[in-house]
């Protein structure tokens, strides 16, 4: 290798250290500074309008084919279209107002932002609070939260919008948008069934073809209380299959102690689910 190769190879891997940095750091520093909290003096979210969606190139620095926190790989989609998901939101303020996201961005608590563990960055989403029909616009720009049972932390000014800063969590639909297409001002259909219907959530421990195996798991899992563990049966291309349920669940904090205690009943895949 000439001297000119070496400065070039060398060169690269400089690059790419820093780029590992930056897109670390904006992640890391999300899972391991405690105490984070809502700034002392409110505002008006009124003024603060929805993000606009907009064509934008990925980031150079948030979107690798895959990473790694805590042990657990996270596999980045190659696009958004289509995504929807419901789920556990949380949100993040002042212990990281102002520091670098997965991005590149500077976070800023007032924007009206979000991070998710896998969507690609940037993504424009719709965040619709299932229990009030309440719903913002978010650029996703960051990565996170890196929580068992979240799937996407809000800026803190998305969150007063939502009504969950409260409690802390909120369940949410997450759909990500298309620029250019339009956006409607009411919920679909869909939605407007999935919200009058939603008493709690519930967390999808296993989906099986036969009945007698959905009983076992129920009764392997009966240590949390008989009356929490329920089995759905739902056809599927003519096929019924049978969905073990732990819930439903108004308290993301309750849930969250079950979680953590499945894998000792050798569960290690679940979901969140309204219905």
């Amino acid at each position: 290798m000439n001297s000119c190769q070496t400065f070039i190879f060398k060169r690269t891997i400089f690059i790419l250290f820093n780029c590992f940095l930056l897109f670390s750091c904006g992640r890391l520093d999300k899972v391991l500074t405690p105490g984070d909290s809502a700034p002392k003096s409110k505002i008006d979210v009124t003024t603060i309008p929805n993000a606009v969606p907009k064509s934008e190139s990925k980031s150079r620095y948030g979107n690798p084919s895959s990473y790694v926190v805590f042990g657990k790989r996270y596999y980045v989609m190659d696009s958004s279209k289509g995504y929807a998901e419901k789920g556990i939101a949380s949100w993040y303020g002042t212990k990281f107002h102002g520091r670098r996201t997965s991005s590149g961005e500077t976070y800023d608590m007032y924007a009206m932002t979000a991070a998710h563990k896998t969507l690609p960055l940037p993504t424009y989403v719709r965040v619709t609070n299932l229990n009030n029909k309440k719903f913002v616009i978010l650029k996703v720009n960051d990565r996170g939260p890196f929580h068992e049972n979240r799937i996407i932390d809000l800026s803190y000014t998305a969150a007063i919008k939502l009504d969950i800063i409260k409690n802390g969590t909120g369940l949410v639909e997450v759909r990500a948008i298309e620029p250019g297409a339009p956006i409607k001002n009411v919920q679909s259909d869909d939605s407007k069934k999935n919200i009058s219907q939603s008493t709690g959530f519930y967390i999808q421990v296993g989906t099986f073809s036969k009945l007698e195996n959905a009983e076992i798991l129920k009764r392997k899992l009966n240590s949390f209380g008989d009356n929490l563990i329920k089995i759905s049966s739902v056809v599927v291309s003519d096929n019924t299959l049978y969905r073990v349920r732990i819930g439903p669940f108004n308290d993301a904090k309750v849930s969250d102690s079950i979680v953590s205690k499945l894998s000792s009943f050798g569960i290690f895949e679940y979901r969140i689910v309204t219905n």
